[in-house]
């Protein structure tokens, strides 16, 4: 295993699978960000994004809870800078959200405790997310006067506009059923059985070529930000026709018929 950073911001290592786990690391504050946080994940998810050695990337937060969201004394003190000040510490949180939704490899989270305000944008924007019974889930901005902004749009597109109401309007909380019933999660488990799903969903992974894995991720935001007309339909049959010939392709075929896993399929995590 490759530690990669290890701060009070955050903890990340790859192991030997290829699988980069990027831990949230302030227990004491409930996991919540400030600007240093933010940083710290940009920088290495894009780092991570580079590397040619991970395969995914699992999200969690280190102690008791997944993430509180924004740190209140944080957003307190950003009411006494300029509103372009705001606008330019605003949009490193925004660029944060974008990164992580465009990591090229498939990306878990992992929730735990509470998950509050921010915290479900990055929940959003992983491409997969399971949570254990007791998690409590909860859009908070309203109770502090706030708005949901920057992870709008991504909170939005994963539970649409009509579970948006409901829940950024009331600022109500709500568990991991409810989380799973409107679409924020995809399964909710109990505690014991966290740490199994989630090898079990990066084993499944690991079966996959890599290069169609960031492909079909490409293909997936392609999709969902275009209608469907020529230049989609243009698109989509340009893209599988350079899978087709493509090396990874092209083993995949050959495996499937020579009935032997392709050479990009490791072992499963234990």
């Amino acid at each position: 295993m490759t530690t990669l950073k290890d701060t009070d911001y955050l903890s990340c290592n790859v192991d030997a699978f290829g699988v980069a786990n990027l831990s949230l690391n302030r227990p004491d504050k409930h996991n919540a960000f400030n600007a240093k946080v933010i940083e710290h994940l940009i920088e290495s998810i894009n780092s991570l994004a580079q590397r040619s050695d991970v395969r995914c990337l699992v999200l969690r937060g280190n102690g008791k809870h997944f993430s509180a969201g924004a740190d209140l004394g944080w957003m307190q003190s950003m009411a006494d800078k300029s509103e372009q000040e705001n606008q330019e510490d605003a949009s490193r949180l925004a660029q944060l959200m974008r990164c992580l939704d465009n990591f090229p490899h498939p990306t878990l989270a992992v929730v735990h405790g509470c998950a509050f305000g921010g915290a479900l944008g990055l929940i959003c924007c992983c491409d997969v997310a399971i949570a254990d019974h007791s998690t409590l889930f909860c859009l908070s901005e309203v109770k502090l006067g706030l708005v949901p902004a920057t992870i709008g749009p991504y909170v939005n597109r994963a539970i649409g506009a009509r579970q948006s109401r409901r829940y950024m309007l009331t600022a109500e909380r709500f568990d991991a059923n409810k989380a799973v019933e409107i679409g924020l999660i995809h399964e909710a488990v109990e505690a014991s059985e966290l740490e199994k799903t989630v090898t079990e969903m990066v084993n499944q992974w690991q079966l996959n070529s890599p290069a169609a894995l960031t492909q079909t991720k490409a293909l997936i935001r392609e999709c969902d930000s275009q209608v469907l007309d020529d230049a989609l339909i243009k698109y989509t049959s340009q893209l599988i026709a350079k899978v087709r010939v493509s090396e990874q392709g092209q083993e995949g075929l050959k495996a499937f018929f020579d009935k032997r896993p392709p050479n990009w399929a490791k072992g499963g995590r234990e």
